[in-house]
């Protein structure tokens, strides 16, 4: 089985959007809507000053609150690499999973279903990457499965410092950030 993850490298990310723009078009993602954002992080105290810039999305938790919380299942776990999708004709748009997810990663379609990054499995049960890391002109996005040991995002996560965002909350992020 797999378990896949995204991960980030925070040092070639320049906050181009290209992956937010790859998101949208890929998905028919509705104007004034977003799958996945850009987000800048400035640490330090001047003159000693560091920024961090990450492309962030729903994190496809190992322990998602948003899944326990649906009453209906449409929120669930895909038997695929583990990615938390929505099945938007079982949504009822009750917003139990956006006010349970603690990266404000999901929000409401005009459609009144609820909608979030789905790691484009439809582009990944083709043997594609999602789209976002497909376009990314800095190569800063990798995809893959944490499991296999010799995958790309197992070796980058292996060799490199890294955080998830998060983590005291307990739900097992599939997204890390390299540092």
């Amino acid at each position: 089985m797999s378990r896949y993850i995204m991960v980030i490298d925070t040092r070639r990310c320049v906050g181009c959007m290209d992956c937010v723009v790859a998101c949208k078009t890929e998905n028919r993602i509705p104007e004034g809507y977003t799958r996945d954002w850009i987000t800048e992080t400035v640490r330090g105290e001047f003159p000693s000053l560091s920024m961090e810039i990450r492309s962030e999305r729903c994190n496809h938790c190992e322990k998602p609150p948003c899944v326990g919380c649906c009453p209906t299942g449409a929120s669930h776990i895909h038997d695929r690499g583990g990615v938390v999708l929505v099945t938007k004709e079982k949504c009822i748009g009750c917003k139990a999973c956006i006010a349970s997810c603690p990266y404000d990663a999901r929000y409401v379609h005009p459609e009144g279903h609820v909608d979030k990054c789905t790691f484009c499995l439809h582009r990944v049960e083709r043997g594609e990457l999602p789209a976002c890391v497909s376009v990314c002109p800095t190569h800063c996005m990798h995809f893959g499965d944490a499991d296999d040991p010799h995958s790309e995002v197992s070796r980058l996560l292996a060799s490199r410092k890294g955080h998830t965002l998060m983590p005291e909350a307990g739900t097992g992020p599939r997204i890390h950030f390299l540092t």
